[in-house]
């Protein structure tokens, strides 16, 4: 690699305009390698998550479908959650000893959202959920031949149906930008592959 020290800012100043169990919203200020400084850069923390590209025995894709706040609509995406943490905050992650196991967390999310298992799980990819602005990181899973044992187990947040789309399906809504999560897209590509 390059000479990565000449690229690298100095965080001098940091304010925690919002820290609670839920998120450490921050604004903060740089120095730039050539010594100039500059604020405000906001960032936050959120817990890391995972994403699960489930496939059902006859190759149907378990979907949930819920609104997201965030763009104001109701969205088709994949079973994903938070890692749970023992230390009580809903942030943070990314080898914190605080912090449930990624595949854990897949098989639990799976299960509490849909109501599948699967036996055949595969690891894709561990990437930052948005390297700008978060330090949370996705890990994204493949679970294969799943088949449907319980009922949902939702948390008191949740309101979402689950819905099995195919291949097609999938690739319909992606081209059409109606599915609409972009870490999800990036499980699906990634699960092309494999």
């Amino acid at each position: 690699m390059d000479n990565e020290k000449e690229l690298v800012w100095e965080e001098i100043k940091t304010e925690h305009i919002v820290q609670d169990k839920w998120i450490d919203f921050r604004r903060s200020a740089y120095r730039f390698p050539d010594g100039r400084e500059f604020e405000p850069f906001y960032s936050y923390s959120r817990r890391d998550f995972c994403v699960i590209v489930a496939s059902d025995e006859e190759d149907n894709f378990i979907c949930v479908r819920q609104f997201r706040q965030g763009i104001g609509q109701v969205t088709t995406e994949f079973p994903a959650g938070g890692i749970e943490r023992t230390d009580g905050k809903e942030y943070g992650g990314s080898g914190d000893t605080s912090a449930e196991d990624a595949l854990v967390c897949a098989k639990r999310e799976l299960m509490e959202e849909t109501g599948y298992e699967s036996g055949e799980w595969q690891h894709l990819l561990t990437i930052p959920s948005n390297a700008t602005i978060a330090d949370n990181y996705a890990h994204l899973f493949v679970a294969r031949n799943c088949r449907k044992v319980a009922g949902q187990s939702l948390d008191e947040t949740e309101c979402l149906q689950v819905v099995l789309r195919t291949r097609d399906d999938i690739e319909k809504l992606i081209s059409e930008g109606a599915f609409q999560q972009a870490i999800h897209v990036t499980a699906w590509l990634l699960a092309k592959e494999k």
